[in-house]
């Protein structure tokens, strides 16, 4: 895929913080049309309100409905699947229910897009997914597991949709993440409720996620799983930089919630063996690929020469000044 002028795109959780930063750039890109797929009426009458183009269009639906699914995807030529039920804590106590959603509500996505003959699905993922810890992460593991396996059971003669995968840490400032929280307890003039201030995380600006995305979308062959080059930051710095742009009204220690990891994990030593890298970012395949299948399908890519995990304890991390610096230049302050 060279660009994406003209085609006619599917989000399914179209009215989150991703789903409408998406929708933003794709309406840069000259797409036809984009339609919004999600289950909350008041989020898409307030995102229609705010975007007031007509290339968007607002299908009330759940990923669990297939036929609605099935229906919503008529015509559609890329699908970017971002509905998914992500907070770790309701997750780990309605652990079925994010079964039902993230992983046969992502079955039948998949299943649409056949029935549809979409031209590629992109699955978006998170690193919870790797060594998963919560039940969150293990529904997102098999969100996973289901898109770049898909294609062992298509017929190619009758079917072309290409399903890939991606993997990301939480983007600054998203729905659930910890810098919105601590920025309210700032401002209302409460301490900052820390865990554990060595804690890591990866990080990852919206417009980066939104580049790579797009750029996946573009190179994707099918059957492979995305994950961008990254630095991290530790929760105490990201604490730190909050409390010397605004201001400081101390930190609380709390116990650490069930399910939450203290460093997170892109790619782990298992998956070293089938992962290729290019400057910007890993691919990992299913299966090992010779270095003949390399030069002829990825060619701009090698073998990776990582000797440990891609972890956010062991990447390079962003320095406090460097998280002022980022914090400020974002919409978040």
């Amino acid at each position: 895929m060279n660009n994406f002028k003209g085609k006619k795109i599917l989000i399914t959780g179209g009215t989150g913080s991703l789903g409408q930063a998406l929708t933003k750039r794709l309406l840069e890109e000259d797409v036809e049309v984009i339609r919004i797929f999600s289950r909350n009426e008041n989020k898409q009458v307030t995102m229609e309100q705010k975007f007031q183009n007509k290339k968007l269009r607002f299908l009330i639906g759940d990923i669990r409905d297939i036929t609605r699914l099935q229906r919503a995807m008529e015509g559609i030529d890329i699908v970017f699947h971002a509905a998914a039920l992500k907070h770790v804590p309701v997750v780990e106590y309605n652990p079925f229910e994010a079964i039902n959603t993230n992983v046969i509500g992502s079955q039948n996505v998949i299943d649409a897009c056949l029935h549809e003959s979409v031209e590629i699905a992109v699955a978006v993922g998170t690193d919870k997914a790797v060594s998963p810890l919560n039940t969150y992460g293990a529904t997102k593991l098999l969100m996973e597991r289901l898109f770049v396996t898909a294609s062992n059971y298509l017929d190619n003669q009758k079917h072309k949709t290409k399903f890939i995968a991606l993997r990301y840490g939480n983007v600054l400032g998203s729905s659930g993440s910890v810098i919105p929280k601590f920025i309210n307890q700032i401002k209302e003039n409460k301490k900052i409720t820390i865990t554990e201030p060595s804690m890591t995380r990866f990080s990852i600006t919206m417009d980066e996620a939104l580049d790579f995305i797009l750029n996946s979308t573009k190179i994707g062959k099918g059957s492979e799983i995305f994950i961008p080059k990254l630095k991290a930051y530790t929760v105490g710095d990201i604490a730190d930089a909050l409390h010397s742009i605004l201001e400081n009204t101390g930190k609380e220690k709390i116990t650490v919630r069930q399910g939450e990891k203290y460093h997170e994990t892109l790619i782990n030593l298992d998956e070293m063996r089938t992962t290729l890298e290019a400057d910007s970012f890993y691919m990992i395949k299913q299966q090992e690929i010779t270095d003949e299948e390399i030069n002829e399908k990825y060619s701009s890519m090698k073998r990776v020469n990582l000797k440990e995990s891609y972890s956010s304890d062991k990447v390079e991390k962003i320095s406090i000044e460097g998280l002022k610096n980022m914090l400020s230049n974002s919409d978040l302050i």
